[in-house]
């Protein structure tokens, strides 16, 4: 990305852009709280119309405000979240660069490109999103016209960032943060270095990164200093030292108040160097509070693992599905050095498995044959945890009984359907955890006639009518193809006439964790389903 804080590179960036050609491929209009962590596989551009939000591309958070844009990159991850309980209002369009040679340089934006705000750039996204829809061809190519000029009114407004501009001040205290946690760290400080008074300082720093300078601090030097409990036998005297603290039972009156656990217990689960190396071995692990000192971790595809863990976990192994990167997971495993790997006796290639074998000791969890609850007490059992264990499931059990009550006073009767969308397809009963909490766990009253058994069975939307349940729950995969699917299915007469849509009883559910195996999972599938399906219910 070139820098627009140099007038030179603002010039050499329009030769490259006006080098490139651009077609837009679709444009949306948005007015939401939280868009699901998705993978794009084409440029991405955020404009927003009304409200404040967090844009995360891949790992770095962006503000979703009206004086700045956002460019994404194919191959990137993204999530959205509002700042505040009224919705975001923007436009988010997708496009692809065309060049005829293959040495063609990259597109030059990516992430947060500040700008003026300027009524113009929404105006020609309300005309772009118009003529995208239109039945018209002449509009359609209006459209993309009218793409091409808002290309040009941000590159216009573009705002370059001067030394003294507050948010550049205010990311390089943010830098300083980083870097000096250690020392004595005050707001008086802090807003000294980014030249404003302390109390816009502290004001500047909530609204731009989304939390209190303090936090902030104290939340950098706890993840310091659980990094140094997993590495090292420090002292908990010298670890307090190390990241800030000079009152050893301040710091742990903090850690328990913010972590959940003493530090003396949290250093003792982590000195076992336990690498999960599946998704669903980290679940059952976690229900056991057993930190791993290696497990799959990523924005997208373990995203509540990513975010609640990622600081606690030193090695972040690679979270794609169907382990299509098991070469790349063994080699930051053999860096880590593990004591115990934990994997699933299903889907590892033979060659894995042996390489995996020469690491460290291997303990295989049966995956097919067993249940949840089994492969969770084998685990337990082989890390000498069955009390731990048994304690878990017991409480599992407790809030089973009292969801059970809460749902079937809901529900009564009702019929609710679990269905996926995935590319052009349709599926009901697509994982195996959904089936078991809903039914097995929950018993909630299923479709007639359809074997529960089989968790991928493809419906038709004729058959949706022919079924017509009183509740749907609904998983869409975050992917370019099935978006677009479900967009056309909300348009459709058939999908609108459902009784379950006409009475606004459709749920989403996210893939994380609905589709995910494990004992943690299956926990907080309850905790979602009671939010989502009991939500006026006190």
């Amino acid at each position: 990305m070139l820098l627009l804080s140099d007038p030179l590179n603002t010039e050499h960036l329009c030769l490259l852009l006006d080098s490139m050609g651009y077609r837009l491929q679709s444009v949306e209009w948005l007015r939401t709280s939280e868009l699901e962590p998705q993978l794009v596989h084409s440029h991405v551009l955020f404009v927003v119309r009304k409200g404040r939000g967090r844009l995360t591309i891949d790992y770095t958070q962006y503000g979703l405000r009206g004086d700045a844009v956002q460019f994404v990159l194919p191959g990137q991850t993204i999530g959205l979240t509002s700042e505040s309980d009224d919705l975001l209002d923007l436009y988010v369009l997708t496009f692809d660069i065309i060049t005829n040679s293959e040495k063609a340089e990259a597109f030059p934006l990516a992430g947060e490109v500040p700008i003026h705000p300027d009524t113009q750039i929404v105006k020609l996204c309300k005309i772009i999103l118009h003529c995208s829809n239109s039945g018209q061809s002449l509009e359609r190519f209006r459209g993309q016209s009218a793409f091409q000029e808002l290309l040009y009114w941000i590159m216009k407004n573009v705002r370059l960032r001067p030394e003294d501009d507050p948010r550049t001040a205010l990311d390089r205290s943010k830098a300083y943060i980083d870097a000096h946690y250690s020392e004595s760290l005050t707001i008086e400080q802090l807003a000294r270095l980014a030249d404003i008074s302390p109390k816009y300082y502290v004001d500047l720093f909530k609204k731009t990164y989304g939390q209190s300078a303090i936090d902030y601090i104290t939340e950098v030097r706890l993840n310091s200093a659980k990094q140094l409990m997993a590495q090292s036998d420090l002292r908990l005297r010298d670890i307090a030292h190390q990241v800030g603290y000079s009152d050893e039972f301040y710091f742990s009156r903090k850690f328990k108040k913010e972590i959940g656990v003493a530090p003396t217990v949290y250093m003792k689960n982590r000195r076992r160097k336990i690498a999960a190396y599946t998704a669903p071995i980290l679940g059952h692990l976690l229900a056991l509070n057993i930190i791993p000192y290696a497990a799959p971790l990523h924005p997208k595809w373990t995203a509540y693992y990513y975010r609640t863990y990622r600081a606690d976990i030193p090695v972040h192994l690679s979270a794609y599905r169907f382990n299509q990167d098991w070469e790349s997971k063994l080699e930051a495993l053999s860096h880590a050095q593990p004591e115990i790997v934990i994997c699933s006796d299903d889907h590892l290639y033979s060659r894995e498995r042996m390489q995996l074998n020469q690491l460290a000791k291997v303990f295989s969890v049966p995956w097919r044959e067993r249940n949840w609850r089994e492969q969770f007490q084998l685990i337990a059992q082989y890390l000498d945890a069955s009390h731990e264990a048994d304690s878990w499931l017991m409480s599992y059990d407790s809030k089973l009984k009292s969801a059970r009550e809460r749902l079937h006073r809901e529900l009564q009767e009702d019929i609710l359907l679990v269905m996926s969308i995935h590319k052009q397809n349709y599926y009901l009963w697509p994982a195996r955890g959904m089936t078991e909490v809903l039914y097995e766990d929950l018993q909630l009253n299923s479709v007639p006639d359809f074997d529960s058994s089989s968790h991928r069975q493809r419906i038709t939307v004729e058959q949706l009518t022919e079924l017509d349940c009183d509740r749907i729950m609904l998983n869409v995969c975050q992917e370019p193809e099935s978006l677009s699917q479900w967009r056309k299915l909300q348009a459709s007469p058939i999908w609108l006439d459902l009784k379950a849509v006409r009475r606004n009883h459709v749920y989403f559910i996210s893939s994380d964790p609905w589709r995910e195996y494990s004992a943690y999972a299956c926990e907080r599938m309850v905790d979602d389903l009671l939010r989502q399906l009991t939500a006026s219910t006190p």
